[in-house]
């Protein structure tokens, strides 16, 4: 019975499957042996052979026998126990051990100090998870471009719920055309119900996170893989003041409703004019916007109903038109 000491490791199952379970009875009933060119075989079999309950015979391998399930389990659970222990061990340890590796990855020399660079996407996360898991009260982010992918709101939304739930006070800037992305609609009205705050900003701006005032975060340039972890106080005070406080001012309340504000309409639509106007395409147009090309189309044929015209050249001539009368 060599098979049982060494079957039992953390990981397996403690306890069977239905169908192992149904086959251990039934070779107990049948006097407790099974020959192995038996016609039963599959999953169930395999795993009453890994966890110990069958083994083969000392006298006859070819015949595998029942075993005491009482000895078995009793043999199993000591086992697993001492795993357990030995990994808590290993758990309770881990700190300590990478503790010079730790100081070693994060030197004033490499960090610079109170400017950070975080390169890789990985490596960011996990960084701003480092500065979250140690204790938050206030978020702010600016999030420009378009809507976020609907796997990426997924992944979120249960991380961002739990931060809400905690007393943690966040407040998110957005583009103007997430307004028209149901999985951001949806993501926006669960998270604004247990408190978060959200509003769309239609002009320029740049990405920023601001962790409790003290710690902000911002790409290099145009490099999402490149970030600069900034803990200067002067200047983390300013980003949240004069960068986001200035445009939150300015932005307009999102509650995720389906309803579009005629503000946001309108200066979505004039933009489109504009990049009408300027000969760009319209995937092109949808792209910088942020929204579908449906839902760019869907624009157009309302503004072509608004000038009463018929086509997308009547459109652009009468656009024109109404931009070169307009005073400058």
């Amino acid at each position: 019975m060599s098979g049982r000491e060494s079957s039992g490791t953390v990981g397996n199952t403690s306890t069977l499957s239905m169908e192992a379970r149904t086959l251990y009875l039934k070779i107990v009933e049948d006097g407790g042996k099974l020959h192995r060119d038996t016609a039963v075989c599959g999953a169930e079999l395999d795993e009453l052979v890994r966890i110990g309950l069958l083994v083969p015979d000392s006298d006859e391998p070819g015949i595998l026998v029942a075993v005491d399930p009482a000895q078995l389990s009793d043999s199993l659970s000591k086992g697993w126990q001492r795993q357990a222990l030995d990994l808590l061990s290993q758990a309770v340890s881990i700190p300590s051990e990478f503790q010079e590796l730790v100081q070693a990855f994060h030197v004033p020399e490499k960090s610079g100090g109170s400017i950070e660079h975080v390169r890789g996407k990985v490596l960011i996360n996990q960084r701003i998870a480092q500065v979250v898991a140690a204790g938050m009260e206030e978020a702010l982010a600016m999030q420009p471009g378009g809507p976020r992918p609907p796997d990426v709101l997924a992944s979120m939304i249960e991380r961002d719920l739990d931060t809400l739930q905690r007393g943690t006070t966040m407040r998110t800037i957005y583009h103007a055309s997430t307004r028209y992305h149901q999985p951001t609609r949806d993501y926006v009205a669960t998270l604004a119900k247990a408190g978060g705050q959200y509003r769309t900003l239609d002009e320029p701006y740049t990405r920023l996170i601001v962790i409790d005032r003290r710690i902000a975060v911002i790409p290099l340039l145009d490099d999402m893989n490149l970030a600069v972890f900034i803990h200067d106080p002067a200047v983390v005070n300013y980003m949240a003041e004069e960068v986001f406080e200035k445009c939150w001012s300015r932005a307009l309340d999102f509650d995720g409703d389906r309803a579009v504000p005629q503000q946001v309409v309108s200066r979505l639509r004039q933009t489109i004019i504009d990049l009408l106007l300027a000969g760009t395409n319209h995937r092109v147009i949808a792209r910088r916007l942020g929204i579908s090309e449906r839902t760019l189309a869907r624009h157009i044929a309302e503004m072509r109903e608004d000038y009463n015209v018929e086509s997308l050249f009547q459109l652009g001539y009468v656009l024109a038109r109404a931009s070169h009368e307009t005073p400058s």
